[in-house]
Parts: structure tokens; sequence; C-alpha cells
């Protein structure tokens, strides 16, 4: 079949499955799979909703005439055996992160709108591993049809841990072999070789239970807070009104305080708004705080005082990588110590081990301790070998661009895997509506149109792939 063919083919292909895949697609928004470990149990490590959407994804699988497994729950993958045992693979993630606050559609469904689909997971991670299990449908038809099987074997890994530990993966790579080249649906075009490291970690402040009785905010800690609550001694009707801020009774004596904030990933700050440094900021200019209180807030100023890790001392840039990020993710109130917890992304020129130093110096100096959670460290691909220039040159044919890869900030399972990358199907040079939320943002939503061509582009790529020496 020659490249032409294989793009025809390809495209009649999609406009054939459109409808079905769409319909796919909503089976798993439908499933709230947040990580929920206080229900873990055998067959289900990562919780109940976790597995039924794996679980889902592998019924989907197996009925586009995949060869599919489920792992134990741990993960699962989808095959279309080929001459070779050596694998060509994709990974992308059934998980998500909560819902949130501030959505204007239902996050559990998918919505169709103006040509957008909206919903939580559309873009991250169901509709995209979606297209992965049907653009292995492709191969597996074409095989039935010809008789001919691919040069290797292609295999859909199916994750239901990425928005938290990644130890579906890790399970993963101690029970398989790794692949000779993988790429993962789960972030931009044209493609991406290089992640920053990824730095996160837990504040605990001194004992304090004076004037906050309660200070909660956030969701998850690799998201900006777009909304925070803190509930204080307080005359509610003595306080002053302040942009992004509502103020109500809370009962006798209490103020309820609620900041409104524009979320965003930890790994994209730029723009956004934290709700919780909103709060530090009122908490302190009115005084609705104890001196404990008030020495622990005065950290927190430095947190929320950039989103560049300026403030924390701990900016920095190199050759690859854009400016060091960290932002505060969310606040909780534990047994009358407030618990911030930061996120990181970090580029060559430092050491998560240095942002323990420096950070946690400065914890120290306001009466608060510091718990490393998570620290993996940068990677690189080259991006110049033949599989990835490969990925890169389809995607140029299908937009028109003269586009190269780049790095990001993000952490994905491609870090995992020994070659490979993380290709799409977002598209900055695409940008969409207004109304349209980001991944991890509210009204997370994405254009069909791009969906589509998403399909096409992994179609036609690992038929390419399919044809280079590994």
């Amino acid at each position: 079949m020659t490249d032409e063919e294989l793009k025809q083919h390809a495209k009649e292909f999609v406009e054939k499955n459109w409808e079905d895949v769409v319909a796919d697609i909503d089976s798993l928004v439908r499933i709230n799979s947040v990580e929920d470990l206080d229900h873990a149990e055998p067959g289900k490590p990562y919780g109940p909703a976790p597995f039924e959407a794996l679980d889902t994804a592998v019924k989907i699988a197996a009925r586009l005439g995949l060869d599919v497994h489920d792992c134990d729950g741990h993960i699962g993958y989808a095959d279309v055996p080929g001459a070779s045992p050596k694998q060509i693979a994709t990974i992308g993630h059934t998980d998500i992160v909560p819902a949130g606050t501030g959505w204007t559609f239902e996050p559990f469904k998918v919505t169709r709108k103006d040509g957008y689909l909206i919903g939580r997971g559309v873009l991250d991670d169901k509709g995209p591993t979606t297209l992965s299990l049907y653009a292995a449908k492709f191969f597996a038809d074409l095989a039935r049809e010809t008789g001919e099987q691919l040069p290797y074997t292609l295999r859909c890994i199916i994750g239901n841990n990425e928005e938290t530990e990644m130890a579906d993966v890790e399970w993963y790579l101690d029970n398989f072999d790794q692949p000779e080249f993988l790429f993962s649906p789960d972030a931009d075009f044209p493609l991406i070789y290089g992640e920053k490291g990824g730095w996160s970690a837990t504040v605990t402040s001194k004992p304090v239970s004076d004037v906050i009785v309660d200070f909660e905010g956030g969701t998850v800690g690799n998201a900006v807070a777009g909304e925070a609550t803190a509930v204080v001694r307080a005359d509610a009707s003595t306080l002053p009104t302040a942009d992004r801020i509502d103020v109500e009774s809370a009962g006798e004596g209490l103020a309820r305080l609620t900041a409104h904030g524009i979320g965003a990933h930890a790994s994209t700050p730029q723009g956004s708004i934290n709700a919780i440094g909103l709060l530090v900021d009122y908490l302190l200019q009115n005084e609705l705080c104890s001196a404990d209180e008030k020495d622990f807030l005065q950290f927190e100023r430095l947190v929320f005082g950039s989103t560049d890790g300026s403030t924390l001392g701990i900016a920095c840039q190199d050759e690859y990588f854009d400016p060091l990020t960290c932002i505060g993710g969310t606040i909780a109130t534990k047994d009358g110590r407030f618990e911030q917890t930061l996120d990181s992304r970090y580029p060559t020129n430092i050491t998560g081990e240095e942002i323990t130093r420096r950070v946690g110096a400065l914890a120290a100096e306001h009466g608060c301790t510091i718990h490393v959670d998570i620290d993996m460290v940068p990677f690189l691909t080259d991006p110049d070998t033949p599989a990835m220039q490969t990925l890169v040159r389809t995607y140029n044919e299908y937009t028109g661009r003269d586009a190269k890869g780049f790095c990001i900030g993000g952490g994905t399972y491609a870090r995992h895997f020994k070659a490979g990358g993380s290709f799409g199907p977002n598209d900055p040079a695409f940008p969409m509506p207004d109304w349209v939320g980001a991944e991890h943002s509210a009204d997370e939503g994405f254009s069909e149109e791009q969906l589509k061509r998403a399909l096409q582009i992994y179609i036609v790529s690992i038929a390419r792939l399919m044809r280079l020496e590994f």
C-alpha cells in the first residue's frame, strides 16, 4: 500500500467509525475514575471506579477485535500480533483528576456543542486512549482483509493510575519487556521528546487553631487551585469585600471566605490565579490570624508570590527546558495543623535535592516541616532518531506546518520507557475557543475535527514506524 493509499484508507476508516469512537469515549467519560485507595482491593488496586474504567476500555478493545488482557486490575493491554514479537506501542490512561468546580456542562458525559466534545477526560486521556484503540483496529481489520501480519506487534497499553503515582506503569515494567518504541497520545503535537523533573512535597505547619478554624483548597496537587475556603473567627458583616472573594456568615462569631481563582495544570501555571494565594493575602491584609498562623501564612506568601520559584529561591532555566515552575496545589487542615502541597517542574540545572534543601530551609524559618512525596528526574529522548522524526514528519504533512519537537514540564507515561515520546492530540497551533476548558480544568473539551485528524496521524505514523528497523 502506497502512502497516498494509506492516507485515503485511514481517512475513510475514521469517517466510517467516528460515531462509534464518540460513543466509546462517552462510555468512559461517564465513569468518575478518580483514584480511590480507601476502597482498593485485590484486582482493583486503585479503587473500584478506576477499575471500572479500565475494564470498560478492555471490553471496547475486545469488541474492536484486538487481543486483550486485564493484568489483575493493575493495567491492561490490547495487541495486534505481528510477525515479530518486538513491539511498537502506545500508552494512554483511563483515570482522571477530580471534576472540581466551575463546570457549565455535565462533567461525566460527553456533550457535543459546535464541533467540540465536552466532558472530564475527553482530552486527558479517555478520548486519546480511545483513538489509540481504534488505530489498532485499523491494522487488525487490515490484517484480516489481506492475511498479512504487521512486521512488529502493535500493543496498546491501557493505564489507570497516571494522574497520581503511575504505579500501573511501574507494575507493567516489572512484569513485561519494554517495547522497541512507544508514544503516548496524552500531550501536545507535534512531539514532546523531553520532560522536566517532577518534584512534589507537603509542607506542614506547627500546631495552629486560633483564628483560622479551617482552611481548605484545591482538588489535586498537580493543579493550580481554582477554589479555596477558610472559616475564621470574625463577624462577617465587618469584613471588607475583595475581588474574587465571597464573605458570608458561618454561624455565630464565624465567617466563611471563599476564593475563586483560575485553575491550570501545574506544569503550565502562566495566566492562572491560585485561590489559596488569594485567601492568604486576604487573611494577612485583614489580620485574620494569630501569631503562629501568621508565621505559616508568611511562608505561604512566598509559595504563592511567583510561579517560577523566584520567591522560594529556586528559579532557573537550561538550554533544553523552559523555566522551572512551582505552585501550591492543595491546602487542608488536619489535626490542628495546615498541610500545603507543592508541585515543581524543574530543568536539568537544578536537582530535587537542591529544591528540597532551599524550600525546606524557608519552611523551617516559619516553623514548618517538609516531606518530599515525589522526585522524578528530567529525561530527554534524541529527537533526531528515525522513529521520532517519523512522528514529526507525519504531523507536519497533515497540518502543512514545519514544526519541531519540544520539551515540557508535565510528566507523562513516556518518561518511563527507553525510546519514545508524547504525541498529541492537543495542538497549540490550533487553539480552542474560550468556552472550552483545557485538561484538568472545568468544561474540559476538544475539537472533533482535531480528534479525527489525530486518529489519521496515529494510523499513518504507526504504519510508517512498522517500516523502520528496530
